[in-house]
């Protein structure tokens, strides 16, 4: 008997078994400490909203093979989104698509820099019980050997616990042999210091390691990336 397998079906499939991987590994590594840590008011769930750093004509940082941090950001972010849609958990979104998401009228790349992240600033504070999610890449050109993926928290009470439980995740997942501590985010991170709810800034990888940066363009490392970051959020959700 033959059997036909949709090519979506095997992209679903592959999706939920990174996903079931990355969860087990939090657990195995004993994160329940950190349930709970921010849970908002008995019977009210919070939602976690996934940003994807930059956009638009704002590419971020940029690989020595012309990879463009802003698009590596969408793609790992959509995959967050989607898996912790797939376990129950409420999400948005800052944007959708390739575009920043800055004023109309803004004119130069600063203006529209600086209107994107006040909006995103404003949808993330807009949403009772938010929990943010920022996808980023690294880059660090005098050291073209420093690899792997760090978490950073803000000030909003428990940022921390979910940093610590995102990156236990991430050196099980992603790490191994080279795990990372997660940190506060400096302040000068306009984004997470303005929001008002507990954040964390995912730095996926970086884009001046050449044999990273390969990874970080390959769909099924991306899938296991935000099975990583989800299996995380949803140790601390449950």
């Amino acid at each position: 008997m033959v059997i036909l397998i949709r090519k979506r079906h095997v992209a679903y499939l592959v999706l939920l078994c990174c996903f079931v991987a990355g969860l087990s590994a939090v657990l195995w590594h004993g994160n329940a400490a950190f349930t709970a840590a921010f849970a908002p008011e008995e019977g009210t769930p919070f939602t976690v909203v996934v940003d994807a750093g930059h956009g638009g004509e704002d590419g971020g940082a940029v690989a020595g093979d012309g990879t463009v941090e802003s698009g590596l950001n969408l793609a790992i972010a959509r995959r967050v989104r989607d898996l912790l849609t797939f376990a129950g958990m409420p999400t948005a979104v800052t944007r959708e698509g390739e575009d920043a998401i800055y004023d109309p009228g803004s004119a130069t790349l600063r203006e529209k820099k600086v209107s994107d992240l006040h909006n995103r600033v404003d949808l993330v504070n807009a949403i009772p019980g938010a929990v943010l999610v920022s996808i980023h890449q690294n880059s660090l050109p005098s050291s073209p050997s420093t690899r792997g993926a760090q978490v950073f928290w803000n000030r909003q009470e428990g940022a921390e616990a979910l940093a610590e439980s995102v990156q236990t995740a991430l050196n099980g997942a992603i790490n191994a042999g080279n795990e990372k501590k997660a940190a506060q985010v400096p302040s000068s991170v306009y984004l997470m210091k303005e929001i008002t709810v507990p954040g964390v800034l995912v730095e996926c990888g970086f884009l001046s390691n050449a044999a990273e940066t390969g990874q970080l363009k390959d769909p099924a490392y991306q899938t296991k990336l935000a099975a990583a970051i989800a299996a995380g959020v949803l140790t601390i959700r449950n």
